[in-house]
This record gives C-alpha cells, structure tokens and sequence, in this order.
C-alpha cells in the first residue's frame, strides 16, 4: 500500500526543545523532522504538532513550530484523548508520524489512530527516544501492531510517485 500526498496528513510528535538534548542522536531527529515537515509544505500536505505539557516542557523547536499548520497542547502521552481525531482534516486516512518519544507519545499516538481505522506510516529516521532500545522496541512493536515503518526518503518518493512532478528538483535537494 502506497502512502498518497492527497490522503495523507504528518502528525510530529512533542519535537519539544526542552526535550530534544536529552533525546538519542536529539539533532538529526529534528532535522529529519523539519526535512519532513518541508516536503509535507511543498506537497500540500497538512502539518499536526502535539507538545507535551508546553508549560513545564516547553514548545516545539521553533523551525518545526513554524512548519505546522496547528500545534495541539496535550497532557496525555496519547495524543487522542485530547483531541487530535477533531483536528485531523477530513477525508485523510493516511497518518505519517514522527517525532519523540518513540516509545512513548509518538507510539501511543499511533496505536490509537490505528484503532481509530487510520493507515499509519512511521517515519523510523524521523524518530527519536532518549534510549535507543527503547526506540527499536517500539518500532518492531508498531510494525507488529500494523504500523508500516517507513524512512523519509521512502514518504518523500511515494509522495511525489515520478519524477516529473513539479517538486521533484525541489525535494530531491531538500534530502540530499
């Protein structure tokens, strides 16, 4: 099953910048991130930010703030029960998530939109936990639980499907 930019929404986990130094290889975490969240922009694919606990742990780094459409406030690790499924945009069923931690807001957040009936794209390189077990434990239980582990590049091609679309040059920069 291919990911399609017309059906499809990025949902970034808590990219927080209290968080992210604390967070395994922390920097390219959200360098792929905002890489992400760029193609999303060019490929007309809406942009969903959560942030844990603003207040207490601060907002999302600000290169990545400035790329989301909306940005929810949540206490919740699961990001559902505080209202993502209301602010997802109608009519997209493909949810393409990353963001931190792996394993504990960005997996709960996707094992509910999968029993919400969502398709769920995890972008691995886009992920990130402060240990690195935890976040490989997570991974492979996402991927059993019908989460499709994917890379950045992966979402970017299948975005785009040819070379020939508008923004291939454009894109394929942005990832090299």
């Amino acid at each position: 099953m291919l990911m399609k930019a017309e059906q499809s929404t990025l949902l970034l986990i808590d990219v927080q910048e209290k968080l992210m130094p604390a967070i395994s290889y922390g920097d390219e975490v959200v360098d792929r991130c905002i890489v992400l969240a760029t193609i999303a922009g060019l490929m007309e694919v809406p942009v969903l930010g959560t942030e844990q606990l603003p207040d207490k742990l601060g907002h999302n780094v600000e290169a990545v703030r400035e790329l989301c459409n909306q940005t929810l406030a949540k206490h919740h690790f699961d990001a559902c029960p505080d209202g993502l499924v209301d602010q997802l945009p109608e009519g997209r069923q493909h949810i393409v998530i990353g963001g931190c931690e792996t394993h504990v807001c960005m997996m709960q957040t996707a094992l509910s939109l999968l029993d919400a009936g969502y398709k769920v794209w995890v972008v691995a390189d886009a992920t990130g936990s402060r240990n690195e077990f935890d976040r490989d434990v997570a991974l492979d239980r996402l991927n059993e639980s019908g989460a499709r582990i994917v890379t950045l590049e992966m979402v970017a091609f299948e975005w785009m499907r040819h070379c020939k679309h508008p923004q291939f040059r454009n894109i394929q920069a942005l990832i090299k």
